[in-house]
């Protein structure tokens, strides 16, 4: 049978959505969603399976060596731009993965704690530049992306700050609550209820552009970091080598999904922006990304030495 027709018949039998995180958080409720909805597409479930570990590495790395056919699909964050200069993988990111999909993303919120005598991004700068390694900010964890957002912050504005790591981003809002912790950039899904009841301070997001849910808000980059870009994405992957029929299909079809105004809806409801962009432009901001994080985390890096 020719590729092409068998993309006509796909899939012929269930789909393996393999997702590297736990059952709840982001990357595993937008699968579930495009799972639900293709059931009203397709003849067979898209099967949503986690597999968590070592930020979602080890769900990639079974997709990538799985065989190339369109039935073993993995579900990333942008923590796979990531991983690749943390740790050592059992695959190679760009060689052996073919980008079908990104799903949605989601910015991050540059927050401060009230007592923070600063309401712009132009005035915690030149508060930290006056206080030098006197500021904490929060993560939910070294290498994450909110801790690469605020090293790139850094790393821009030449700032000195001290890092406190906790394990989620939870804890770390609850303490930048309660002061213990002067700042961090957190999800907009997670923090703009505490920004809405005055527990914290939003003084910019992360996007390029100014983000619907807070429109008052300025972005980073117009306020003085022209360029500054951070937020969390996820996408859908398949196999190197998948018949381009086959990763034209699966697009086509969970794009249709994400499309849908139910879906939609209800994403956005949750914060998040779906996306549904072509296989070459998920690939290119695949590409970008890893270039700017490895060049940021390489220079942190040297500086550990």
């Amino acid at each position: 049978m020719s590729a092409a027709a068998w993309a006509q018949t796909f899939p012929a039998k269930p789909v393996r959505l393999i997702v590297g995180f736990a059952a709840g958080g982001g990357t595993d409720t937008l699968a579930r969603v495009i799972s639900k909805k293709l059931v009203e597409r397709w003849p067979h479930a898209l099967v949503v399976e986690n597999r968590p570990g070592a930020d979602g590495s080890i769900a990639t790395e079974l997709v990538a060596k799985a065989p190339p056919d369109g039935y073993t699909l993995v579900m990333v964050s942008n923590a796979f731009t990531i991983t690749p200069f943390q740790r050592k993988l059992g695959y190679d990111p760009v060689k052996d993965l073919s980008p079908v999909t990104q799903v949605a993303y989601i910015p991050n919120l540059l927050l401060v704690h009230p007592s923070l005598p600063v309401k712009s991004v132009k005035q915690l700068i030149a508060l930290a530049r006056q206080r030098p390694g006197e500021l904490s900010f929060g993560s939910s964890g070294t290498g994450t992306s909110p801790y690469l957002a605020m090293e790139l912050f850094k790393s821009m504005t030449g700032i000195n700050m001290v890092h406190v790591p906790y394990k989620g981003s939870n804890p770390a809002v609850i303490d930048l609550i309660g002061g213990h912790i002067q700042l961090m950039f957190g999800a907009i899904s997670t923090t703009i209820a505490h920004v809405k009841a005055g527990k914290i301070r939003a003084l910019a997001v992360s996007s390029p552009r100014r983000w619907p849910a807070v429109p008052e808000l300025p972005t980073v980059a117009e306020s003085g970091l022209p360029g500054f870009e951070a937020a969390t994405w996820y996408g859908v992957l398949a196999p190197a080598a998948t018949p381009p029929e086959i990763v034209a299909r699966l697009h086509g079809d969970m794009a249709g999904a994400l499309n849908a105004p139910d879906v939609k809806s209800y994403v956005a409801g949750l914060g998040f922006a779906p996306v549904a962009n072509k296989p070459e432009e998920f690939g290119q901001i695949i590409r970008n990304d890893m270039a700017k994080w490895g060049k940021l985390l390489r220079a942190i890096q040297s500086k550990q030495r």
